[in-house]
């Protein structure tokens, strides 16, 4: 296990001792891309599998924040999320701007690996720039090194607002 997925362990199992803490998306539970390994230290049942559904993930999210929960919604490509940004620009940034409500989701993104085959476009889009232009509530960091990992996830678990998340494929193989 190279430095920069070690670290992604290590901050989804300090996220995990959070007892509102709560993992959804597609491989949150099932294996089939990059990010499932590193929730290998998060119990069973605080993962919820979900379909290929990004607006209803994003949702019901920001359902099971009002409702109390921590969660950690996972996006395995930033080109997904896309298609979430109705309810992550108009919904879970503006909540806090018009309400006394302020859910808080941290959001997992990643930018697809260009290396050693090159995808195409529709998987290796970086939209934090973009998106932070768009939205007054939510933080957008992208974890381009192991060592901001841990801090900046902790960080987000601190906040009192969202976060996203933005993890770099290519330096999951790394050495």
């Amino acid at each position: 296990m190279n430095a920069y997925v070690a670290a992604l362990t290590e901050a989804m199992t300090m996220l995990s001792v959070d007892p509102r803490a709560i993992f959804i998306g597609q491989t949150a539970k099932y294996p089939g891309t990059a990010m499932h390994q590193t929730l290998v230290n998060v119990p069973d049942e605080q993962r919820l599998e979900f379909p290929v559904a990004e607006e209803m993930q994003m949702g019901a999210s920001i359902g099971l924040a009002l409702a109390g929960h921590l969660p950690i919604s996972i996006f395995t490509r930033w080109n997904f999320l896309l298609l979430a940004t109705n309810q992550l620009v108009s919904h879970l940034d503006k909540i806090p701007l018009y309400s006394g409500y302020r859910p808080k989701v941290i959001i997992r993104t990643g930018v697809g690996s260009v290396k050693p085959l090159h995808p195409g476009p529709q998987h290796c889009g970086n939209f934090a720039k973009a998106f932070a232009s768009m939205c007054q509530t939510i933080t957008f960091v992208v974890l381009d090194s192991p060592a901001m990992v841990v801090p900046e996830y902790l960080i987000a678990l601190e906040r009192p607002t969202s976060t996203v998340l933005v993890e770099l494929s290519d330096l999951y193989n790394d050495d």
